[in-house]
Order: C-alpha cells, then sequence, then structure tokens
C-alpha cells in the first residue's frame, strides 16, 4: 500500500481517565500505591514522572513496559538503514543526523520503558526536541543551494533546545515537554502543507500520509491516557495475552509515529534531492517498506 505514497522519479507538474496516579505526575507526588496488576521488577520502583498504562512486569521480571519497550524497533532499525544509505548516496550530513536523531528518540525510549526511571525518561523526551529541529531545518533548507548553511536558523534552533532543555530540568513537568514538541510538530506541518501546495503538489500523498499516520498515533495515545482504567479491565477478560497487547495504544503510538517520522524523513529527503537535480528512486525492501536511493547528476566537464 505504501507505493502509491510515492511519485515516479523525475516527475513533475503536476490512565475511565487514566487517573493522576498513572500520568503526567511530578515524581515528589508518585502514588504510594500501585494497581494490582502492576508487579514489581528488576529496575525496581518507577522514579519517572511518568508512568503509562501498560502493566508494569506483567510480562517480563527485566521489562518495566514490555510492549512500550519493544515496540520503540520501529523507531531503531529502519533509521539505522537509513542512516547508511544516506552516507553510501553522499548525501548531506543533516539527513544522516535525521536518520540517527529518530533513532536516538527510539533507543532513549527502549530504555525509559524499559526501566521507568527518570534519567532513562530524559533519555527519551529530550532528544525528541533535538531531533524535531533537526527535521525542522532539513525542512526550511530544502530549497537552497548545495553546501549553503543557514546558521541563523541553526543558531534559533540550538538556542530553543537548549532553553527546552534548561527549563525541563529544573521545572519536571510533563505537559511543557509536551507543548514544545507539539510547537516544533507544527512548523513541521505548515512548511510540508507550503510544499506540496505550491511547490510539488505530486508529493501530496507522501506529505499527508506521513501526517495522518503520526496523528493516527497521537490519538491512540490519548485514548491510552483518557481510557486507561477501562483498558485495564478489557486487558483482564481477554483469554489470549496477544489480544491484551493489541491494547496497548501507547505502543501503538510508538509504532504509528515512528513511521510517520521515517516517512516525514523521507518526503524531506524527496523534496531536497529533487531540487539539487539528483534522480531519486524509491524502492522497497521486501516489497513493503520504503527507501529512497538517489543516483547524482553527471559531472560537467
Amino acid at each position: 500500500m505504501l507505493r502509491c505514497l510515492f511519485p515516479v522519479a523525475g516527475r513533475h507538474g503536476d490512565g475511565g481517565s487514566s487517573s493522576s496516579s498513572r500520568l503526567g505526575r511530578p515524581r515528589l507526588r508518585l502514588q504510594t500505591w500501585r494497581p494490582i496488576h502492576d508487579r514489581p521488577g528488576y529496575w525496581g520502583a518507577p522514579t519517572s514522572t511518568l508512568d503509562w498504562c501498560e502493566e508494569n512486569y506483567a510480562v517480563s521480571f527485566y521489562v518495566a513496559e514490555f510492549w512500550n519497550t519493544v515496540s520503540n524497533l520501529i523507531m531503531i532499525l529502519p533509521p539505522i538503514y537509513g542512516a547508511v544509505q544516506t552516507v553510501r548516496d553522499g548525501l548531506e550530513t543533516r539527513y544522516l543526523a535525521a536518520f540517527l536523531g529518530l533513532a536516538a528518540v527510539g533507543i532513549g525510549s527502549w530504555c525509559f520503558h524499559m526501566t521507568l526511571k527518570y534519567e532513562m525518561q530524559l533519555l527519551d523526551e529530550l532528544p525528541m526536541i533535538y531531533s524535531c529541529c533537526v527535521f525542522v531545518y532539513c525542512l526550511y533548507e530544502c530549497f537552497k543551494h548545495k553546501n549553503t548553511r543557514n546558521y541563523l536558523l541553526a543558531f534559533i534552533l540550538v538556542l530553543f533546545s537548549g532553553l527546552v532543555t534548561i527549563v525541563y530540568l529544573q521545572w519536571k513537568e510533563p505537559v511543557f515537554h509536551q507543548v514544545m514538541y507539539g510547537f516544533l510538530v507544527g512548523c513541521l506541518v505548515l512548511r510540508s502543507i507550503y510544499i506540496v501546495t505550491w511547490v510539488h503538489p505530486w508529493l501530496r500523498p507522501l506529505a499527508y500520509t506521513s501526517l495522518g499516520v503520526f496523528m493516527m498515533g497521537f490519538v491512540l495515545w490519548n485514548v491510552d491516557n483518557i481510557l486507561c482504567d477501562n483498558l485495564r479491565q478489557i486487558r483482564q477478560k481477554v483469554p489470549l495475552h496477544i489480544l491484551g497487547a493489541l491494547t496497548q495504544f501507547h505502543a501503538w503510538w510508538h509504532i504509528l509515529t515512528g513511521l510517520g517520522s521515517y516517512l516525514h524523513i523521507l518526503f524531506s529527503m524527496y523534496t531536497r534531492t529533487l531540487y539539487l537535480k539528483y534522480r531519486p528512486k524509491v524502492k522497497f525492501l521486501l516489497g513493503v517498506w520504503p527507501v529512497i536511493w538517489v543516483e547524482t547528476p553527471p559531472k560537467k566537464h
């Protein structure tokens, strides 16, 4: 199905509610009780300011939130492959940073959900800000000559990242992080809409699918927060563990936003390589997973 999202190369013209004891609680106000299906585990009591709806240590003694952990593979393996392809094709370092940034988010999120420790939470949340700043730089610099640098934009994004980091380390409020991340995503959405409206309208399927998949993940993230108690009751009644795993909507948030972010990088790369007059081609690993290969134009003699 992903094949229909990509243009032909060279084409032009056209936790009822998730209670305060489960979500967003500052570390100093952690509740002392645990729901009955949370179990003690290898990493001890959570110290993070967030504890999601998945039952702790229900699957493995060594992994606090099993499904929320393993679902991060989609944010680790494909971006690493994309980074290798970026180097192989000799593309700009900014796209190497974009792929590695997404992989860093996946690794940080893996560590966070595996341990539910505050330090690992920062390893998840702060790279989300940093990698999204790289995405913003890439997308807003798509139509510049090769090897040019926008030092002003880079300085603004570094300053933004630094200020968010300082404030968040002092004011351990998850909503602040979520709002700052949402602001960066909003910048990407506006720029994407501009590109597919005024520059490359044939890229709309890819851009809008990236956004749509991401928004689906956001919806499930909210369902997981708001209806946590109901979801836990459903899991108690479902006889098969695999069916219960399907109700781990925070894990689905990882899968969908990981895919949406990966597609966004491909959209940004395709836009950039078209401007540089490369010949981008879309190939599908195992006939399913999209990657972009580019051929640089022959040098003029």
